[in-house]
This record gives C-alpha cells, structure tokens and sequence, in this order.
C-alpha cells in the first residue's frame, strides 16, 4: 500500500477523469485547471457543489474501489423496509467486489434487473456489470462498455443514497460520503455507519 494519502483517486490522469466527468457550469469553471484530481474534489465540496465533487470521485476512483464506494454510500442510509431484491442487489455488488469474476458480474446485473433500476442498490449493480469487458449477453462478440459508465453509475447510486427518505439530509450525507471516498481512496474500506445507528 502506498504511503501516501488518496493514492487511488490519482490512478487516472485528471484529464480523463474531468472528460469523464462532464461538470457543466460553475463547477466545470472552478477545477478547469486544476492539476490535481484530489484538489479539484476539495475545491468542489468547499465551494459547495458535494454533489460534482462526488462526481469526480465516482471517475476517479478505480472501477472496483469506485463500486464499492456506492456500496458503503447505499448501506449508510439504507431504510429499514429496503425490499428483499434491493438486498439482493448490493449483495451480489459486494460479492463482485471481492472477486470480480465475470460471472458475479452478470449475476450483479441480473439482480439489478429484478430490483428495477430505480435504487442506490441497483445502480451499484450497474456499475458492477459496466466495470467489465463487454456489455453482451453471454456467446455474443464482446461489446465494451464506455470508459465513462461505470462512474456515471457510480453517481447515479450515490445520489439517490444521499436523498432518499429524507432529502433534506442529502448536504450532510455527501459530506460523509465524500469522507468515505477518501478513505477508500487511501486504501481503506470506507464503511459508513448507518445513519440512524446509535
């Protein structure tokens, strides 16, 4: 492990990462010259755009670190009601996680599939499918998936982790993400306690 701090975040160019990315607005104007990813994440969530900050972590971070980000993200505010196919979901995501195999990969997928495409947990799932090496089904030529998607799935479940149940929390919750991502980034797990958690 490298000593030094959120190593993982600068395994991509910055250049890529803000291609990736896409900011529009304020924020595009605020890390256009940024060298460094790290700085650019900080000067996002200080300025008060958490939510374009997250952004830049969910393409900078490596595929597998950047999946699981959205894993610890979704466990954090996690309803007490989250259907059994949600559950399913985020599990097969983890299990993809620790080995990423092709097949815990599609079976990630699958499970996406069955929970709707509509929760955090799900859209971990995707993000699984979209870190491998093609998006065909199973005997098809390989179609790879753009360099871009696992990320913008990434952002996707991150998001709506920050603002179900209680959107009014959503500025709190991407700052504890955001904390989670760094640790991540600095080759650690990143769990997030349940919000609700004594």
């Amino acid at each position: 492990m490298s000593d030094a701090p959120y190593f993982k975040l600068r395994a991509t160019p910055i250049e890529d990462v803000l291609a990736r990315a896409a900011l529009t607005g304020e924020s595009a104007t605020m890390v256009q010259d940024e060298a460094d990813i790290v700085a650019a994440i900080d000067r996002l969530e200080a300025g008060g755009f958490a939510s374009d900050a997250a952004k830049l972590m969910a393409h900078a971070l490596p595929r597998r670190e950047s999946v699981w980000w959205a894993c610890m993200c979704a466990h954090h505010t996690e309803p007490a009601n989250l259907p059994d196919t949600d559950r399913t979901a985020v599990a097969a995501t983890e299990q993809w996680v620790r080995s990423q195999s092709d097949e815990t990969r599609r079976e990630a997928f699958d499970k996406a599939q069955q929970a709707g495409f509509g929760t955090a947990e799900a859209w971990a799932a995707v993000a699984a499918f979209w870190s491998g090496d093609s998006m065909s089904p199973l005997g098809q030529p390989k179609t790879p998936p753009a360099s871009h998607l696992t990320g913008t799935a990434v952002i996707g479940s991150v998001v709506l982790a920050a603002v179900r149940t209680f959107p009014e929390r959503r500025d709190d919750r991407m700052r504890r993400f955001l904390a989670s991502g760094r640790e991540i980034a600095s080759g650690g797990a990143g769990r997030l306690a349940h919000e609700d958690a004594p």
